[in-house]
């Protein structure tokens, strides 16, 4: 369920309407209808059997696992890795409901940059008082040795990965940015390629957008935003390494671009330069793919006890002489605290109305929503501010007395540190589980590419919550996949 914030003017106190949940099936109608994008396919999954669904699903699994498209789950044994559990049902979206999506998506992160752009530069939407300024300046991830560097073409957000929801009616909202490292886009590949190789003949029944083009698209936008005057540039994905959780992402990016993975044991800096260690001698390296947090970058800037940054990296980059992908200081523009902000600098930014919406969202450093979400936690959700993975969050009606009263104290020692939202009554899609098909909720993350120009392959990864009941899609809580159809007709 949402609760429909009913507001005055800017500022005023917003009050909650819980309502009884309904669910916007992506497949049927609420008269039981199929919904005529889906027409095709629920005539096939009608004609077939459930033991051939069954043994297709399980060739994938043996598939995945064979090819090792797995993830690791922080917390457990070193080296054990899971299988992402993979959905043979499609998700599938009509066209022109996509490119409304793509255009709200295209809004968003033109914004978002804006905003990066401008807090570390000459912070005119602080000075207006739009965004409050300790909010930003106080953030942990501001990085102030970012004030008044000029990156290449103005971009901070090269990648990003933005979570969209699904409430009752069938309107789209906004849950998360992701501007830091996204990850997923592995999944959504190999998941249209499972697809294809198992029911070739679906394929040839619907007219789908392609996905599998990702990787050229990236490795395109990656070479635009090289520093000035280079004019074939370097580009390699730099890894914390082989126990990273996405670590399978990183190769395989890396070998479908055709670029180098690297570590940074692998890269030094020289005059500003950064080089890539090669048997051929060292090769000048121009921008950098990089999947590894801003404090493990470089040891003289950040994380001094950093074993997988390279020495030098902010004074290269500082000087222009390397493009970062993402920026430094870009998770700044994704934290849980900032998300609110983001339908202001659409209109700050660009003069514009919000194409798509956010969720409500109380910010509990704020004496009048702490106080109504202490009084409501079992309607709501609460998340940390840096929070991710579906770790630290509180789901109040599926939780325990026992649970709630351990976030009240949370909230109540530091407040700063949380957000609530309504909960949210995320859209279901047909799904097979053990027990046959039935509807499971589901997310969706289209990645976005900025660089000339924003880009984006149709649709993105469909994440699904197997269990029973749960909202909660992520990998690391028992979330699995779906392949994403975007209908070209």
């Amino acid at each position: 369920m949402i609760g429909n914030p009913r507001r005055g003017g800017r500022g005023t106190k917003r009050e909650l309407v819980t309502m009884k949940p309904t669910f916007f099936n992506e497949m049927h109608d609420t008269d039981g209808a199929v919904r005529p994008h889906y027409g095709a396919y629920a005539d096939w999954l009608a004609g077939t059997r459930e033991e051939i669904i069954a043994r297709k699903r399980a060739e994938a699994d043996l598939a995945f696992h064979r090819e090792g498209i797995t993830f690791a789950v922080y917390g457990e044994e070193a080296g054990k890795e899971r299988l992402i559990p993979f959905d043979i049902i499609p998700r599938i979206i009509p066209g022109d409901e996509w490119r409304q999506l793509q255009e709200g998506l295209r809004q968003r992160v033109k914004a978002l940059n804006a905003f990066l752009r401008d807090i570390y530069h000459d912070q005119e939407i602080l000075a207006a008082g739009r965004v409050p300024r300790e909010q930003v300046i106080e953030n942990a991830q501001y990085r102030p040795e970012m004030k008044g560097v000029d990156v290449a073409a103005g971009i901070y957000a090269h990648i990003a990965g933005v979570d969209l929801v699904r409430a009752g009616a069938g309107e789209y909202y906004v849950l998360e940015d992701n501007l830091r490292v996204p990850s997923g886009v592995s999944y959504m590949i190999e998941d249209r390629k499972m697809m294809m190789r198992l029911f070739p003949e679906l394929f040839s029944r619907h007219k789908i957008a392609p996905v599998q083009h990702y990787p050229d698209l990236l490795l395109e936008n990656l070479r635009t935003v090289a520093p000035r005057g280079v004019e074939d540039p370097t580009v390699v994905c730099l890894t914390p390494g082989a126990y990273n959780s996405a670590y399978f992402e990183h190769t395989f990016l890396a070998q479908q671009m055709g670029v180098e993975l690297v570590e940074g044991r692998d890269l030094f800096v020289e005059d500003d330069a950064v080089y890539m260690r090669t048997t051929q001698g060292p090769r000048r390296v121009d921008v950098i793919y990089r999947r590894l947090d801003d404090d493990f970058l470089d040891p003289l800037a950040f994380r001094k006890d950093s074993m997988l940054g390279v020495p030098g990296l902010l004074a290269a980059y500082r000087a222009g002489r390397v493009t970062l992908a993402n920026a430094i200081g870009a998770g700044v523009a994704d934290d849980k605290s900032i998300y609110p902000y983001v339908p202001e600098m659409i209109r700050f930014y660009l003069g514009e109305e919000p194409i798509l919406n956010n969720v409500p969202t109380y910010l509990l450093r704020k004496p009048e929503d702490r106080a109504y979400v202490l009084g409501h936690l079992p309607e709501l959700v609460v998340k940390e501010v840096h929070g991710a993975g579906g770790y630290g969050m509180l789901v109040g009606p599926s939780s325990t007395r026992e649970e709630i009263e351990t976030f009240h104290r949370r909230i109540v020692a530091e407040p700063e540190k949380y957000v609530a939202q309504p909960t949210l009554a995320l859209s279901n899609c047909p799904t097979f589980v053990e027990s046959g098909v039935a509807p499971r909720h589901v997310d969706l993350r289209p990645f976005v590419l900025s660089g000339k120009h924003i880009e984006m392959v149709p649709g993105g990864l469909t994440r699904v919550a197997l269990r029973d009941g749960s909202l909660v899609v992520n990998s690391s809580q028992g979330g699995g996949t779906k392949d994403t159809w975007v209908l070209e007709d």
